[in-house]
């Protein structure tokens, strides 16, 4: 099988999207097939196996570390020599949409997938008029003349469903279970990040507006707690303002990451715009409880009172008494934490690849593994 992954974002940008986008071509060349990437801006031309054709990109107003593609005058004869049977489209927005538009004139098939909530993310970066209505009708175009379009949690089927999208299934996300375990946890490094014996609640993600993270703020003050937040972006030089007493190790992958987010005693989420959040999922896979808002696609990810809490979204003075209420109580803690890692024992990018190989399948008409639809 010859697939081309069209995608919004990809390496060296690291985000949701992007680290799909990786999984993906790994599962992909593990089972034979040819994967070409299309993605914006400058970067590798390999990962995988899979070369990475690169397009124009511009900058994102407001965010000065990303960049989006614009129109490319070598979609079309990218997509014609490399033949591919199937184009996956990563969270489609302006590249997206044009590899859509081009696979329909070529008579290729699209799968797209839905991971970004561009309502939001937009209208975070000032495009606030009309965003709603312009960016939910080119959305339907685009998915609308896919053969599916998969979202990773119920939440995000419903709200497609709703827009108007059809053929919407559910495609969940997968977590390395090996990367992410509780045989990370770094004894020295909680010495160092708590040197007075302080519980670790920590976040990790991108410091930008719409992740919320200045709610984080209401847990300042917490007896015998430390603030832990991990990543970069737009926002962290006001975050470290907001949060004087906080440790921003910035932005940390591979083994530092594993060792970081198993070494905390309970993961924080604050944005209510995820279609899924892998990070909450990861550090379930930590043994590590999760406290995140009641929205989206965390509603997926969080068992409510099993193997983490719910706050109301939006509320700091909610976020405040869900973390209180783990803190305070050890033993309540452990239960969830021998819950959180059991929770996710079956949710493997194996698993998760061989679910999207079988969408390709249906797709293309072929028999295939078999596909998981919203329930």
């Amino acid at each position: 099988m010859r697939v081309v992954v069209v995608t919004e974002s990809f390496l060296p940008q690291v985000n949701g999207v992007t680290n799909s986008v990786l999984r993906v071509c790994e599962q992909l060349q593990g089972r034979g097939a040819e994967v070409l990437v299309v993605a914006p801006g400058q970067g590798p031309t390999e990962y995988a196996g899979a070369r990475v054709a690169r397009t124009p990109s511009v900058r994102l107003p407001g965010y000065a570390g990303f960049r989006v593609g614009r129109p490319w005058p070598g979609m079309t004869t990218t997509l014609r020599d490399f033949r591919p049977d199937v184009v996956h489209l990563a969270s489609p927005a302006w590249l997206g949409a044009q590899a859509a538009r081009t696979a329909r004139r070529l008579g290729v098939p699209v799968v797209a997938v839905h991971q970004t909530d561009l309502v939001r993310f937009t209208a975070s970066y000032g495009v606030t008029t009309g965003v709603d209505r312009a960016v939910w009708a080119r959305l339907r175009r685009v998915y609308g003349s896919a053969a599916c379009t998969l979202a990773p949690s119920r939440a995000t089927v419903e709200e497609l469903q709703a827009r108007g999208v059809p053929r919407v299934r559910r495609w969940a996300r997968g977590v390395d279970t090996r990367a992410f375990s509780p045989a990370h946890r770094d004894l020295g490094l909680r010495r160092r990040l708590a040197p007075r014996g302080e519980l670790l609640v920590g976040y990790v993600g991108r410091l930008a507006r719409e992740k919320e993270v200045h709610l984080l703020a209401a847990l300042q003050g917490l007896p015998d707690v430390r603030l832990v937040v991990v990543g970069d972006g737009p926002q962290r030089a006001a975050l470290e303002q907001l949060l004087p007493g906080a440790a921003f190790p910035g932005f940390l992958g591979g083994a530092e990451l594993s060792r970081t987010v198993a070494s905390l005693d309970v993961f924080v989420h604050t944005g209510s715009s995820e279609t899924y959040c892998q990070a909450a999922q990861e550090a379930l896979a930590s043994a590590v409880p999760v406290v995140a808002p009641a929205a989206g696609g965390l509603l997926d990810v969080v068992a409510d009172g099993h193997t983490g809490l719910l706050f109301e979204p939006g509320s700091a003075a909610d976020l405040r008494r869900r973390v209180e209420q783990l803190t305070t109580d050890p033993d309540r803690r452990n239960r969830m934490s021998r819950a959180a890692r059991w929770a996710v024992r079956g949710r493997t990018w194996e698993a998760v690849g061989a679910e999207l190989v079988g969408h390709y399948a249906d797709a293309l008409g072929r028999p295939g593994p078999a596909a998981v639809r919203a329930a």
